[in-house]
Order: structure tokens, then sequence, then C-alpha cells
């Protein structure tokens, strides 16, 4: 798999050196790209600099709100501490005998800490369940998160909660990123349009309704009342729209595990007299089948491509969990400021409270972020995974509706941040004129329009490479 990501890294250098040659060397402007933008300069924090030469700097020591580009120094100790090519494992066990084709007790889910545990990963552990021949369960669905904490919403996230899927909570056993997927579908105008829940299941009830119309303003929230958790959505969508979802969180994601569970074995035939509950696996249950995730390379790009907040929030735990259990946020973030330590940077450099950046209390300056983009550059081991984990521009992930028209499409590989009054970019963009990998940091907290920073800040990369 490294052989893969050193070649996709190598192509990308090679194909930018190429580009180079039809490129005319000229002097870098970014003074007077940020003076054209007309953004306050206290407010941002940028550091364009390769091992032998700085490009650009501005208030580059001041600690700045960091926003999602925190996952960067996450995803350092993910691959610096979980092992190349590591897979998560989800298993259903029990310590019931088998008679009759019938389990004579209960069915453990025990989670793994899986962040990507989707449907087909459901579907291929029911599908090796059934190779048991097991058509009933007289006992209950027990279960068993307990290798991490039952700290669901960590307080280090911002104080307000909401019901969206990047305010998700944790747990060692979660599914489908513990949101609930709500279609909408047009119909004739006029006419309520039809929603789909995905997954089908008992727990999730929808209320309400999505009329058909000329426009599209459709909201979704939950309820969680009487152990459902009832999804009330309103509003329209144009009968000129395609099928658009509605993600939607859920607040515990053991009973919701569970009861999937449940509904993906009624679908193959297998009957549940029990209820669905909350335990931990006795050590004599027998393991009846297991699910593998995908490699930790693959997450760690769903976490940086997508900026999945609960994707930063497991692998955190995880990097615990390795250790001992029941793992916490709290002792997974010691491990990152430790790595953060371990390159060089000083405790002045940054404060680090949670792992996605989905919070103001972090802190970092754009030489702090900066040492840990080449730090990683300059690690064989761990480089080619993240660079390949980065989003694009112009191609995919958070920035493939950026520099789709610019010549840096497909030149820049870096993560986003955002929350209100914060945007930052920072990752990697080639210099063609020196031929070179350029890592780069940009960060804005003020007043100013969002989307213009955000231009400026792509402005700056274009010129990077031109």
């Amino acid at each position: 798999m490294i052989r893969f990501y050193l070649i996709t890294v190598f192509c990308l250098l090679n194909v930018s050196l190429a580009f180079s040659k039809n490129k005319s060397v000229k002097n870098k402007n970014f003074e007077e790209i940020i003076n054209k933008y007309k953004i306050n300069k206290n407010s941002l924090g940028i550091l364009i600099k390769s091992d032998t030469k700085t490009y650009f700097s501005l208030n580059e020591n001041k600690l700045f709100i960091p926003a999602s580009i925190t996952k960067i120094a996450t995803s350092l100790s993910v691959l610096r501490n979980i092992p190349q090519g590591y897979r998560f494992k989800t298993q259903l066990l029990s310590e019931a005998k088998i008679a009759d084709s019938t389990l004579k007790g209960s069915l453990f889910l025990k989670g793994g800490g899986d962040p990507s545990f989707v449907s087909e990963n459901m579907w291929f552990l029911v599908n090796a369940f059934t190779r048991n021949e097991i058509k009933k369960i007289e006992g209950d669905i027990i279960v068993d998160d307990s290798l991490f904490d039952n700290l669901r919403f960590d307080p280090s996230r911002q104080k307000e909660r909401v019901d969206r899927a990047y305010d998700a909570p944790v747990g060692a056993m979660s599914f489908n990123w513990n949101s609930v997927n709500i279609f909408v579908k047009p119909t004739q105008k006029g006419q309520p349009a039809k929603i789909t829940i995905d997954p089908e299941n008992d727990v999730v009830e929808v209320t309400g309704k999505i009329m058909t119309g000329t426009k599209t303003e459709m909201s979704a929230d939950r309820v969680d009342k009487d152990g459902k958790f009832i999804i009330r959505i309103q509003g329209t969508i144009s009968e000129n729209e395609n099928e658009k979802p509605i993600f939607v969180n859920i607040s515990e994601p053991d009973i919701w595990s569970g009861e999937n569970l449940k509904q993906f074995l009624k679908q193959r035939g297998i009957e549940i007299k029990g209820k669905i509950k909350s335990g931990k696996t006795p050590s004599s249950a027998k393991v009846l089948a297991e699910s593998e995730g995908p490699a930790i390379e693959k997450i760690l790009a769903d976490m940086n491509k997508f900026s999945n907040n609960y994707v930063a929030e497991m692998l955190t735990k995880n990097l615990q969990a390795l250790k001992t259990s029941p793992a916490t946020l709290a002792s997974g973030m010691k491990i990152i400021e430790q790595d953060l330590q371990a390159i060089g940077l000083k405790t002045t450099d940054f404060e680090i409270e949670n792992p996605s950046g989905l919070t103001r209390k972090n802190k970092f300056s754009a030489q702090a972020m900066w040492k840990v983009l080449d730090s990683i550059q300059n690690d064989f081991r761990i480089m080619p995974e993240f660079m390949v984990s980065l989003p694009i521009s112009g191609i995919d992930g958070t920035l493939k509706k950026r520099m789709t028209k610019s010549n840096a499409k497909g030149f820049v590989r870096a993560k986003t941040g955002f929350l209100t009054g914060v945007v930052s970019l920072a990752g990697y963009v080639i210099d063609s004129s020196d031929q070179r990998i350029v890592p780069f940091v940009f960060i804005f907290n003020g007043s100013e329009d969002e989307a213009k920073v955000r231009q400026m800040f792509d402005e700056l990369c274009e010129e990077i490479l031109n």
C-alpha cells in the first residue's frame, strides 16, 4: 500500500515539474494580493516556507484559532502511533449454547472503536453470523462499547450542541457515523415529497412533511422521546431538484448500533426475543462473527478529505485504547500534545483541547502548524499516507469546488478549516519555478467576509504555483 502512495505523491511532483516548463518565472506578489482584498493584517497568520526559502510570513508567531486544520496535528499522531494497515474489528459473541437453530441466550455486539463501521460492514457482519445457522435469539442484544468511556460529547467541543452530522456523538460501538440519512425526493408541485429513512429501523421516527414547490428550503431537528429518535422535518423542495439528503445525528451510539443490528438480523430471517441493552461481554464469550474495517490510511482520508469531526475524536480515543481502556479523549489528547512537543514545538506555540478543531479553545501559530507540515513531509514513514489523505484543489473533498478554473487545480493538497469568524487553509503546493513542494499555513480570525478570505487564500496558492 505504501508503494502506491509513494507513486501517487512522486507522480504529483513529476507532473508539476512538467507543468513548470510551460510557466515563466516571476516574483511572488503575496503582499499585493493581501492588500487587494483589504483584509485586516492583524487578523491573519501566514507562513509560506520551504526547507530553504521563506516566501512570505505575516504574524507567524501569533496564536490564532485554527478550526479544522487542527486535524493536521491529529493526523501526525494517528500515523505515528497506529500501525500501518491497522484495521479495527467489530464482533458478535455469545457464551450461550446453540440448539435447534436457536441461540439459548444473549448476543453481544462488541465495538472495537471503528469510526468507519457503516451499513456495508453491518451487512458483512450479519452475513458471517448467518453461517452459524441461527434462526432465533432467545436473549437480548447487548451492546458493548466499553473500549471507550461513555462521554459522548466531550466538553472540549463548542458548547452549543446541534443535531447535525458534524456534531455526532462518539462511542466505541458506533454505526453510520452515528447519524441517520433522511432522503427527500420531490413529487408533483403542491404535493408532499417522498421521504425515505436510511437505514430503516424501529428507533427512528419522522414527523412533519416537506412539500414539493418552486424552491428548496428544508430543515430537520431531533427530539428523543420514549426510546425513539424523532426527526421533525419541514420546508419545501423544488420540483426540479434531485433527491436531497438531510443528515441528523443521534444521541446514543450503543442503542443506535444495537437497533440497526436487530433490523439487519430480521432482514435475514433471524428472530430476536429480547431487547437492546448496554453491557460488557463476558470473558468466556466466543466469537460468532467478525468484521474488519478498512485500513487506517483509508479512515484518515475520510477524516481529512471531508473534515469529519466524529472520525477525529474516534481516532483520538483509539490512540489511548491501543494501550489501555476505557479510553478517554483527554488521554488521547495528551498523546497528541506529546507528539507535537517531540517535533520541537513549545507549549507556548499551541493550545489544543479538541482533535477536530470544533472549538474556539484550540490555538496555533502559523509557525507551529508549519512545523507539523514540515515534520510530516520529512518523515518517510508517514508522508505518503498523509499527502493522499488531503483534499485536492478542484478535485475532491472540501477543496472540490475551489480553484477549479485556475492553474492551481490539482496542484494544491491542503486541509481546510472553518468556524464563524475563522477561515484556515494549510498544506502543500508546488512552486513550479523552483521545482519544490512548499508547505504553507493561512489562518484568519476576524469579522471580514469569509468568502472573500477563502478567495484570497486560493489566490495566494496560485501565486506560489506561478
